[in-house]
């Protein structure tokens, strides 16, 4: 076994499933990867039983000791600081409160850092873009409305307590159509992730269907649940059906709203869009990313899309999310090479 080098690991913790991957000393990804299952609501303790088999696969592929990991990157799907979750999320309760990443560092006998689910997706996309060293900004739209920030040189900004790039949460000025705001999962109103989210997209479907409209529309006769419903949305769409296309093009010019107020905070210069809208066909996303566009043109200033000096330079690039299933585990490996390497 080749005993030289020194590797690092990634750790991504879902509720599903646990992704490892294998990053080497030079910050590359070895290629070797594993999936495990996750074990998060049985407690803490399960789930590093879980994370110790994938770094045992992960080695045994790599064709190396497991003494030749020097470090590994975690993350875990819900707020924490220091190491300490804050809240359960979707873990076990003996997870709040807990330091974690200490406690998982002794068990196997290697500094660990530890952040969020959103922080990791989003250093992820920046470990896959290795010619690009500007500021990235992720925002990726699933259960809920997740995001990150990488600053230049692939450091994350998390905030003073771990709690900053709450994208989901900022507010919105968009009303139902009887001038309500919608409820947000945050306990709130208005919020963009009440918008675009696959919440968002059960109460949408579920509001469009009783229009008279879309009467003779096969989901307002199908006899399944409105989460179903929701989840076959997305064909619908990419088959070019007009209720549905109507429904992701608000939610894409919102998402865009939403994109002008906090590219005007941070000046990413690049905005990927992450989530399962981009693992969809081309021309579904090229159609998706145009809505996103139209919503920032609208509330961006134009010093953020274009330079006014050089006005053929563009200020703010939008992209899809391409690093894959296991992008977030890849860019923890690659921050604990730079912090451990």
């Amino acid at each position: 076994m080749n005993q030289e080098k020194k590797y690092f690991a990634g750790l991504d913790i879902g509720g599903s499933t646990v992704k490892a991957a294998l990053v080497d000393e030079n910050g590359l990804s070895t290629g070797a990867l594993t999936e495990v299952k996750s074990r998060v609501k049985e407690g803490f303790d399960a789930t590093f039983e879980q994370l110790e088999e994938a770094l045992r696969q992960l080695v045994e592929k790599e064709g190396v000791d497991i003494s030749a990991v020097c470090g590994a990157g975690m993350d875990v799907p819900a707020p924490n600081c220091d190491g300490v979750v804050w809240t359960r999320a979707n873990l076990g309760e003996d997870w709040v409160g807990t330091n974690v990443r200490d406690k998982l560092s002794e068990r196997i006998g290697i500094p660990v850092y530890m952040t969020n689910d959103g922080n990791a997706a989003a250093i992820g996309e920046f470990s896959v873009r290795p010619d690009y060293d500007g500021s990235l900004l992720l925002v990726a739209p699933g259960t809920g409305l997740g995001g990150g920030l990488v600053l230049p040189s692939g450091k994350i900004y998390e905030g003073a307590n771990g709690l900053s790039l709450e994208v989901g949460h900022v507010s919105v000025p968009h009303r139902e159509d009887d001038g309500s705001l919608p409820d947000c999962s945050c306990g709130l109103k208005g919020c963009v992730e009440a918008w675009v989210s696959l919440m968002a997209l059960r109460r949408r479907v579920a509001l469009e269907i009783k229009k008279g409209k879309w009467a003779d529309h096969p989901l307002a006769s199908d006899n399944i649940s409105i989460i179903d419903k929701a989840f076959q949305l997305r064909d619908y769409a990419e088959r070019d059906d007009e209720m549905a296309v109507s429904i992701f093009q608000q939610q894409g010019q919102i998402l865009g709203y939403a994109l002008g107020d906090l590219v005007r905070v941070f000046d990413p210069g690049l905005v990927v869009i992450g989530g399962g809208l981009a693992d969809t066909g081309e021309n579904f996303r090229n159609r998706y990313m145009g809505w996103v566009q139209e919503g920032f043109i609208e509330r961006a200033w134009s010093v953020y899309r274009n330079s006014p000096i050089e006005p053929e330079k563009v200020t703010t690039s939008f992209e899809w999310a391409s690093g894959g299933d296991f992008s977030a585990a890849l860019g923890m490996g690659f921050v604990a090479r730079d912090l451990f390497g």
